[in-house]
């Protein structure tokens, strides 16, 4: 009779657990739906720094390429590249765009708060803070890498590729879903915790020695930011590679 008011004590518990945030947030109630309005505020800066630089540059195109339609030009190159090593030669064309999504917003999400001190812009019930220090942002794009792998192994091997999760033996069902859940957890987590450190330190920094001291730490942290970016990237096109390979 004691398990159950403990298990939901527990319960209580986990659904206080969840609640805990960092800092202060704006929201925004929209009729029966509340929006986490600092993260919509800062994600679409980096949404219109991402397509204005885009379009400026390659609007267009020429033969012989300017300095910005070369940059991209690279960068193009450099996905392709990436998602052709951890995916396959044969399957990783169609992901480009999702792996270079990825990559090109948390590339520029982590600048914009390495670069950027947010949270000294004071606003009437929160702070402002880059996309990526923000866990709800973190969780949302390690979900939506989930979705991307489970849906190209699926695509490929059909529902034949859920038996990679009695392989080698059904004794490590559990073992093996509890690896394809805690692959998003580690990605929103790992992420999370860096760029939010790197935001703290700048911030602190900045009001105790605002002149000289924060710079050389700011460059250290778009170095961070810059490489947290990578692996993300890096990580979801090799969860993506895995699953149409069907093995660990």
């Amino acid at each position: 009779m004691s398990i159950i008011p403990c298990s939901i004590e527990t319960l209580n518990g986990l659904y206080d657990i969840s609640g805990v945030e960092v800092g202060q947030h704006l929201y925004w109630q929209i009729g029966d739906l509340q929006v986490h309005a600092q993260v919509l505020i800062t994600s679409w800066f980096v949404i219109v720094i991402l397509l204005g630089s885009v379009i400026i540059s390659v609007w267009n195109p020429q033969t012989i390429p300017p300095d910005g339609q070369n940059f991209f030009e690279y960068l193009l190159e450099f996905i392709r590249d990436l998602s052709k090593t951890q995916i396959g030669e044969e399957e990783y064309d169609p992901w480009v765009p999702f792996i270079g999504t990825l990559f090109l917003f948390i590339f520029v999400s982590n600048w914009s708060g390495a670069l950027l001190p947010w949270k000294i812009i004071q606003l009437p019930h929160g702070e402002l803070a880059a996309p990526t220090n923000d866990i709800n942002t973190t969780v949302a794009l390690a979900l939506l890498t989930s979705v991307a792998y489970f849906y190209a192994g699926i695509k490929k091997k059909g529902l034949a590729y859920f038996e990679k999760y009695i392989k080698p033996t059904p004794i490590l069902l559990p073992i093996n879903i509890l690896e394809d859940f805690t692959k998003p957890l580690s990605l929103s987590f790992r992420l999370f915790g860096n760029i939010l450190a790197d935001e703290l330190v700048v911030v602190v920094l900045v009001s105790l020695v605002p002149l000289v001291v924060p710079i050389p730490v700011m460059f250290l942290g778009l170095f961070t930011s810059g490489i947290q970016a990578l692996i993300f990237a890096t990580l979801a096109a090799a969860y993506i590679g895995e699953s149409m390979e069907g093995h660990h």
